[in-house]
């Protein structure tokens, strides 16, 4: 099969050539045969690729789940997904929860998945071999997680976990808060209720400080231990300095759209963690990325129930904290960056090849490349579109931007030579695939 637009990204007008799930070469324009499809002026870039996704299966599936969420990625034009191992049960944390997280997704998936293993009081000595079973690397909190069953680290568990790692070359991904002195107004009666649905309230809870020290504490002991630590969902520009050496960082759609200035109060689906923050922070945010100290933009894409949001209730301070976006990041980043005057080429660059380097599938995943998996999407960067609920392929419609205005539209997406969402459709049966990593 043949693929050819007049805008293949970072080449112009070109064909792909597929040779069954892999790319065999990237020949002219007119070096086709009938087997071509034809894009036209659709930019033909590589799949996005998500190594931060909250699936919650098994466990949590009315949370979310492996086949909506992996509905959500191809209409999204996202390809590969890299599952978070915290909001399932078992949560990802032994060999026989691995196991029994890639049981529970078999069959399901519409497109390729990875899965995070978790670090956790207790584990170091499990982190290797769930490395060999085929976990990409591992998330830890250094805060309190918000479910039970997945535990934070303290100072000596981090430096356990590092060093079962050391040598191994897979990260140590790091929720990078620690608890600093709690900043909520001490109110008491009316005040007090009201207090819980401000969204000002809850972004002085968790102040920059929480972020700040606990990046400089992972990037202390990652640097002296020499593994690689990756801060998962920076919210914080002030950190961005302490990025470098071995530690690297993420940051997601959610810190680079909104502004807390515009955060109304009752308003929990705005709720996350670390919060979002100043308009300031934000513009300070894109400068580290125009400045490549950011290597990925990632979804954190974390659902949850409309009960568990408290949208009724407008309790920000109680609501699960987490934003579902994962359908439509590509499009909030475009709609973004190119009001700054950055590429496509370069966005794609920070959520396709960025993240698979992150997760090391960056020898398959994230590029245009003959021996690459063919994973492609046909995109419009000038389509505009609304998010309204009916579009919505994830399990629960409740996400900030519904009403938002987007520029860029996925037209079709491919996962290794398949077409699997043909604009606004998905095609044939789930055919995606567990991506391991064997050390």
């Amino acid at each position: 099969m043949i693929l050819r637009s007049r805008n293949v990204l970072g080449r112009g007008a070109a064909s792909i050539h597929i040779d069954g799930e892999r790319i065999a070469r990237i020949g002219d324009y007119d070096d086709v045969d009938a087997s071509v499809i034809d894009y036209g002026d659709l930019v033909l870039m590589p799949g996005v690729v998500d190594s931060h996704v909250h699936v919650n299966e098994p466990g949590r599936t009315e949370w979310e789940g492996f086949d909506t969420a992996t509905r959500a990625a191809a209409a999204g034009g996202v390809t590969t997904i890299v599952d978070m191992p915290l909001n399932s049960i078992p949560p990802t944390t032994s060999v026989a929860a691995l196991m029994t997280k890639a049981e529970a997704m078999s069959g399901k998936c519409r497109v390729d998945v990875g899965l995070w293993g978790g670090a956790v009081p207790g584990n170091a000595g499990e982190l290797r071999d769930m490395l060999r079973h085929g976990a990409l690397g591992f998330k830890c909190f250094l805060i309190d997680s918000g479910v039970p069953e997945f535990r934070h680290l303290d100072a000596r568990g981090l430096e356990d976990a590092l060093r079962a790692m050391r040598g191994s070359s897979a990260p140590l991904l790091v929720h990078a808060e620690v608890p600093v002195e709690d900043r909520r107004p001490r109110l008491s009666g009316q005040a007090g209720r009201l207090s819980s649905t401000s969204y000002q309230a809850y972004l002085e809870s968790r102040p920059h400080e929480m972020e700040d020290e606990a990046i400089a504490l992972v990037a202390r002991l990652a640097n002296s231990i020499e593994t690689p630590a990756h801060i998962v969902h920076l919210s914080s520009s002030n950190a961005i300095p302490i990025v470098g050496k071995h530690v690297t960082a993420e940051t997601t759609p959610h810190y680079l759209y909104f502004e807390s200035e515009r955060i109304p109060d009752a308003a929990p689906q705005y709720k996350c963690a670390p919060p979002i923050r100043e308009h300031a922070n934000r513009e300070e945010l894109w400068r580290g990325i125009d400045a490549g100290a950011i290597a990925g933009i990632v979804s954190d894409h974390s659902p949850c129930t409309p009960e568990l949001k408290k949208l009724r209730e407008g309790d920000v301070e109680h609501a699960w904290g987490g934003i579902s976006s994962l359908q439509f990041s590509l499009s909030i980043v475009w709609t973004e960056a190119q009001r700054r005057g950055i590429s496509l080429e370069e966005v794609s660059r920070l959520m396709s090849e960025g993240p698979a380097s992150i997760a090391r599938l960056d020898a398959r995943k994230g590029k245009l490349k003959a021996g690459y998996d063919a994973d492609i999407i046909a995109f419009d960067p000038r389509a505009t579109f609304t998010i309204e609920p009916h579009i919505v392929e994830h399990r629960h419609k409740v996400t900030p931007y519904e009403g938002a205005t987007l520029r860029g539209k996925v037209r079709a997406t491919f996962v290794r030579g398949q077409k699997v969402w043909d604009d606004g459709a998905h095609i044939g049966d789930p055919i995606g695939k567990w991506l391991t990593f064997a050390i």
